[in-house]
């Protein structure tokens, strides 16, 4: 969903900044709400899978300062993520920094406590937050300013719309996860989709490789059962030391 929104915003037709209250006007905004509301889920399953051992007071703040910096970082991206975008390597890199924390997270919120006490600190899940962020707000930005039509008024809408919806679905998908855990095995599957769409759009990957939808959904389905696995090979594999 994030490609096709980020693809539909770079072949957008130039517009001329458009009129407040417009028609054209209200129909960005429109398309702004729907993207963000759209967008959000990925930024709050990291920011839920971050915060979800961490005390009640401390999730609170974790989700406040993790939503903070997404949208610090998306407007700092607005400006030239177009250009980022584009430039080899970088989606690869994206997608594999994406499939590490989401299997940083599963073992995290797998594992016992003892095994894993970072996940008790509210600095260490601020700082995975950011970093997935930074890595998802190069396709999220895309897509806001392309439904803007070069318009700062709509970009700054769209960017501080972001802040309710991904601390209210964060903070929703935080106590879910707490009562039924399966739903963290849910949410880093997501993340494995994220991370395996994002590298087969890679020009780099292209010179080589010229994916067909098929080949890219597989490779997305063997990303999710990476990330789904690997903790717990990890896992059987340390009782088989002992």
């Amino acid at each position: 969903m994030t490609t096709f929104l980020a693809s539909a915003a770079e072949t957008a037709p130039a517009v001329a900044d458009p009129a407040a209250f417009s028609p054209v006007w209200w129909a960005a905004v429109v398309k702004i709400v729907l993207i963000d509301i759209v967008l959000a889920g990925d930024n709050a399953v990291v920011i839920a899978l971050a915060v979800r051992r961490l005390g009640k007071k401390e999730r609170l703040w974790g989700i406040l300062l993790g939503s903070g910096a997404a949208v610090l970082m998306r407007v700092a991206l607005t400006i030239f993520a177009s250009r980022l975008l584009g430039v080899p390597a970088i989606k690869l890199l994206g997608g594999a920094l994406i499939l590490w924390i989401a299997v940083k997270l599963l073992r995290e919120n797998t594992d016992s406590a003892k095994e894993h006490k970072e996940a008790n600190s509210l600095w260490h899940a601020v700082w995975l937050i950011s970093v997935a962020d930074l890595v998802m707000s190069l396709d999220n930005v895309l897509a806001v300013a392309g439904a803007s039509h070069g318009s700062g008024t709509l970009i700054w809408f769209g960017l501080i719309l972001s802040i309710p919806l991904v601390v209210f679905a964060s903070n929703l998908l935080a106590g879910w996860m707490n009562r039924w855990p399966v739903i963290v095995y849910v949410g880093a599957g997501i993340l494995g989709i994220v991370g395996g769409e994002m590298i087969p759009g890679d020009g780099l990957v292209r010179q080589f490789l010229t994916p067909t939808p098929f080949g890219i959904h597989v490779f997305e389905a063997l990303c999710v059962a990476g990330v789904l696995l690997w903790p717990w090979l990890m896992r059987r594999r340390k009782r088989e030391q002992k």
